[in-house]
């Protein structure tokens, strides 16, 4: 299969499975400059669909920075009106959102945290209405990848230069099943796998999570009404879409005050264009009552008090030790992958959609059943060979789930 071959699949997959494109629907696509050869197909592929009106928003990194080098202070704490109107006329209309991903992981780096936590600050109350919908599935989005010069050096510096784009390009096509056969169809067959996992998991009723793991001791309670669920979800208007793509995690929401223990990250967290590692994080009553990083611990530390709900708990996700992404041996400095490659856990808010008619509820009632919600949602990575799982019963009864970083059952 030739590269512009899997490049048609890739823009036919985004389109098809990602965010499954409906006959007049409008889809919105936000990305970067560095994408801009491979937004065409997919605008097209949208269109050749059935869109019925594609609009694109680029963003370019050299421009993002200059903003935050140079904007007034006073600025980020501001976020463009149009920018959350634009989104509300497409939840409004059920259009559907792709995000097509290029970001240099090292973007804003030396930016004060000052500056990108009141941006984040002001970018969350802004996006309330959207972040609800897609919490809650309200619409069809979805993210994907692409590479862009910056990234691929970061990712294969050992790579000649000239080279490493074409490096990254293999590894994510790899990621997302394109290469061998009908793309879609391996994607039909790899959901169907994990929906057969979330089911097993739900079957059991688990009270309780154990981590175990060099510097990790961990206990998470799960609500009696939690829901194990895959990366395929449905709108209300039933019309799947898959909004991680790859994904290879089965995920649900733990009981906001009940985690209780200590956790290591084991991959790398890039968070507002910088890069946060090597940290700890001790929780008591599901609260974070200590956070430690040897790299970027001042955005730890900021990201952690966005708000009352970023000192808490909103996803606990299951991904092998074994995974395909995991089994590549490269670390990608993106959550989209590397969250893919190992356990993971978020800081911040819970999806609705992993509680038993959770989408009915408002956020007040969401906090009566011990449900986080926040302005944040980060996920950061735990696992690794060495962790092992165990699932508690009701009854007290311990199975195990994971052992040295694999499903058990």
């Amino acid at each position: 299969m030739s590269f512009q071959e899997k490049l048609a699949q890739f823009a036919e997959l985004a389109v098809k499975v990602g965010v499954n494109i409906q006959n007049g629907q409008t889809l919105l696509i936000n990305t970067t400059t560095d994408t801009i050869e491979f937004t065409r197909l997919v605008v097209k592929a949208a269109y050749a669909a059935g869109a019925g009106r594609v609009t694109v928003n680029f963003a370019d990194g050299e421009i993002d920075r200059a903003f935050f080098d140079n904007a007034p202070d006073d600025e980020f704490a501001r976020y463009p009106r149009w920018i959350s109107e634009q989104r509300d006329e497409l939840i409004e209309r059920k259009g559907a959102l792709l995000w097509i991903d290029a970001a240099d992981p090292d973007l804003l780096s030396g930016v004060p945290v000052t500056k990108l936590s009141a941006h984040q600050k002001a970018a969350g109350k802004a996006l309330e209405n959207y972040r609800n919908a897609v919490m809650n599935d309200k619409i069809a989005w979805a993210i994907i990848a692409v590479p862009s010069k910056q990234w691929a050096a970061k990712v294969f510096p050992n790579v000649v230069a000239d080279k490493q784009v074409e490096a990254l390009w293999d590894a994510i096509f790899k990621t997302v099943r394109i290469g061998e056969g009908n793309a879609v169809e391996n994607w039909q067959g790899h959901l169907k796998n994990l929906d057969t996992r979330a089911g097993l998991l739900n079957t059991k009723r688990y009270a309780k999570l154990h981590y175990t793991a060099p510097g990790t001791d961990l206990t998470i309670e799960l609500p009696n009404k939690h829901i194990w669920q895959t990366g395929a979800s449905l709108t209300p208007e039933h019309t799947s879409f898959v909004a991680n793509m790859p994904t290879e995690e089965v995920f649900t929401m733990p009981s906001k005050y009940g985690v209780n223990g200590f956790v290591s990250n084991s991959k790398p967290l890039v968070f507002q264009g910088n890069i946060i590692d090597d940290f700890k994080l001790t929780f008591e009553k599901g609260k974070i009552v200590k956070a430690e990083a040897g790299v970027g611990n001042d955005l730890l530390q900021e990201l952690i008090k966005a708000d009352e709900g970023s000192k808490y708990l909103g996803e606990v996700a299951l991904v092998p030790h074994e995974s395909p992404i995991s089994a590549s041996n490269i670390l990608y400095y993106n959550t989209l992958f590397d969250e893919n490659a190992s356990n993971h856990l978020a800081i911040g808010e819970a999806y609705p959609t992993c509680y038993e008619g959770g989408s009915d509820l408002s956020k007040e009632q969401l906090e009566e059943h011990g449900i986080n919600t926040s302005i944040t949602h980060e996920d950061f990575m735990i696992g690794s060979a060495d962790m092992d799982i165990d699932g508690i019963l009701a009854d007290g009864r311990v199975e195990p789930i994971f052992r040295k970083g694999s499903w058990a059952f």
